[in-house]
C-alpha cells in the first residue's frame, strides 16, 4: 500500500540549496558565536510561539495528543536549546594542552571550529524532536545546515519547512522536503557531515554516498532493545514504566523496550500486572484514549499486525486499518525461533514479546547473540545483576528500572554501537560532534627550542634527546 506524501511546494534542487549553504559559511556567516546564540533563540521562540501549530500536525501524522507532542517532541527541543545556550560559551572555549618541556615556552590549545555544511536526514517517528535536536548542535557549532524532513510525516513536515524558512537565516539554513528521488540528489552532494536518523538499510545507501566525498556520518540507527526483569524486580513498577515506555507513541520509538526477558515465574506474574497497566494508561478502549497514538502508515500497519500470532496473545491484537490502529498488544515468544517473526526484525511498534529465559546467564547469552540494542534496560535492586549487564553486554545505554528517560540528560550521549548506530550527541556531545578539534601550537622564535632536535646531532643533543625529548633509548646511536 502506498506511503502517505506530502503535497508541500518543492524547494530549489539540491545543488543550489547546497551552493547557497556553502557560499553563507565561506563568508564566515555562521561562525561568530553571537550568529550561533541568535539562531538557538529564534528556533526556541519557533517552538514555543508555535507550539499548537506543531502539536496539530503531529496529531494529524502519528495521532500524537498535545501533551505528548510538548514532552516528547517540542520541550524535548526546548529543553535542549535551553541547555545549550546555557555552556556554550564555556564549550566553545579553547581549551589548553600542556607541551613538553623541551618546547617551552610554547602554548598549545585545541580549537573547536565548525565542519561546514551539515545534512540532516530526519526519521518521522519523532519528526519534530529528531530533525530538530541534530539542527541545534550543527547550529551551535556554527554551520550551515540543510534539513531533509520525512516526507512520511507531511503535515509534520510542511509545518517545519514553513516556519524554519520564517524564523532562521535563509541564506545558511535550508529545507528539502520530499521522498526518495529528493534525498538521493542530496546525498549526491559533497556535504561536511551527514546525520541520518532511520533504518539500517536506508543507513548503508547514506554511507556509500558519502564514501564518494569521504564526508564523515553520523547514523542514529535502532534494533531490538531488550528490557531483563530479574526475580528481585518491584513487578508492579516495572510493569507500569515498561507499558510507558513502549507503547508511547504506539511503540514508535527507537529505543523502546522491544522484548522482555525474563523467568517463566517472574513471566507469569507479569502478565496480569501489564495488562492492568495498560488499562490504567489508556482506559478499557485504548482506540478512544487521547493519550494513545496512531501507526504511521497503512503498509507499516499491515507489517506490524503480520508480526502477532493470535495464538500467543496475551493481551490486545485488535487492529482498524481505517484508523491506522493498532492495540497495545503483548505477546509470548521463543527468543531463538527462526520462524518466529516478531523475534526476528525491530517491532517498531505497540507490540511486546514476553521471552523465558532459565536466568542471567542465559539472558545475557540471548541478548550478546544478536545485534547490539540501542538501548538495554534492566529492572532489578540487585547490584551485581546491574553489573554484569554493564560489564557483559553492548549497547548505545543501559538504563536501570527505566526506559527511554536517559535521552532526557542532556549530559549523556545518545547513540548507537554497532548495527545500532555510530556516533553520539545531545549537550555538548553535539558541538563536539559537528565540530573539528583543531590543533594549535604558537611557539616564540626566541629562544630556538628546535635546536635541540635537528641536526647536526651532537653527543650533548643526544644526551638532551635521550633525557627530555624522547627518553627511552637503550643506548645512544654514537
Amino acid at each position: 500500500m502506498a506511503e502517505p506524501q506530502s503535497t508541500h511546494e518543492r524547494h530549489p534542487d539540491a545543488r543550489t540549496v547546497v551552493a547557497t549553504a556553502r557560499a553563507a559559511f565561506d563568508r564566515g556567516v555562521t561562525k561568530p558565536r553571537a550568529w550561533r546564540v541568535a539562531q538557538l533563540q529564534a528556533l526556541r521562540r519557533l517552538l514555543v510561539e508555535h507550539a499548537d501549530d506543531l502539536a496539530t500536525a503531529l496529531h494529524t501524522d502519528l495521532g500524537k495528543g498535545a501533551t505528548e507532542a510538548w514532552v516528547t517532541e517540542t520541550g524535548f527541543v526546548v529543553r535542549e536549546i535551553d541547555h545549550t545556550l546555557r555552556h556554550l560559551r564555556s564549550w566553545l572555549a579553547p581549551s589548553r594542552v600542556r607541551v613538553p618541556l623541551f618546547l617551552a615556552p610554547s602554548r598549545a590549545e585545541v580549537v573547536l571550529e565548525p565542519l561546514g555544511v551539515v545534512l540532516v536526514v530526519a526519521p518521522w517517528n519523532y519528526p519534530v524532536q529528531l530533525t530538530l535536536a541534530p539542527l541545534v548542535g550543527a547550529l551551535a557549532a556554527g554551520n550551515a545546515v540543510v534539513v531533509k524532513p520525512s516526507e512520511l510525516a507531511p503535515a509534520t513536515s510542511t509545518v517545519l519547512a514553513r516556519l524554519l524558512r520564517e524564523h532562521l537565516d535563509r541564506d545558511a539554513v535550508h529545507v528539502v522536503e520530499g521522498g526518495v528521488p529528493e534525498t538521493t540528489a542530496l546525498l549526491a552532494e559533497r556535504f561536511d557531515h551527514i546525520f541520518y536518523t532511520g533504518n539500517g538499510t536506508v543507513g548503508r545507501i547514506v554511507l556509500q554516498a558519502a564514501a564518494v566525498h569521504l564526508t564523515p556520518v553520523t547514523l542514529e540507527l535502532g534494533g531490538k532493545s531488550p528490557a531483563y526483569v530479574a526475580d528481585d524486580a518491584d513487578l508492579e513498577v516495572a510493569a507500569r514504566r515498561l507499558v510507558w515506555g513502549k507503547f508511547t507513541n504506539a511503540g514508535q520509538t527507537c529505543v523502546a523496550p522491544d522484548y522482555v526477558i525474563a523467568s517463566r515465574a517472574t513471566i507469569d506474574a507479569l502478565k496480569p500486572l501489564l495488562v492492568k497497566a495498560i488499562r490504567e494508561s489508556f482506559g478499557d478502549d485504548p482506540q478512544a484514549s487521547a493519550d494513545y497514538g496512531s501507526i504511521v502508515s497503512a503498509r507499516h500497519l499491515e507489517r506490524l499486525t503480520g508480526l502477532v500470532d493470535p495464538s500467543r496473545v496475551v493481551v490486545g491484537g485488535r487492529s482498524d486499518p481505517a484508523a491506522r490502529y493498532l492495540e497495545p498488544t503483548v505477546v509470548e515468544a521463543d527468543g531463538d525461533d527462526p520462524d518466529e517473526a516478531v523475534m526476528q526484525e525491530e517491532i517498531f511498534g505497540p507490540v511486546l514479546p514476553l521471552v523465558e529465559v532459565a536466568g542471567l546467564d542465559e539472558a545475557i547469552a540471548l541478548v550478546n547473540r544478536r545485534d547490539k540494542p540501542l538501548a538495554l534496560y534492566v529492572f532489578t535492586a540487585d547490584d551485581d545483576v546491574q553489573r554484569r549487564f554493564v560489564r557483559d553486554t553492548s549497547s548505545g545505554a543501559i538504563g536501570v528500572n527505566i526506559p527511554l528517560a536517559h535521552l532526557a540528560v542532556p549530559g549523556l550521549p545518545f547513540g548507537g554501537v554497532g548495527a545500532s548506530g555510530t556516533g553520539a550527541y545531545h549537550g555538548r556531545r553535539s558541538v563536539e560532534l559537528f565540530s573539528h578539534a583543531k590543533a594549535v601550537l604558537r611557539t616564540p622564535t626566541r629562544p630556538d627550542s628546535t635546536s635541540w632536535v635537528r641536526p647536526p646531532f651532537t653527543r650533548l643533543k643526544e644526551r638532551v634527546i635521550d633525557g627530555v625529548v624522547a627518553p627511552g633509548r637503550r643506548s645512544a646511536r654514537r
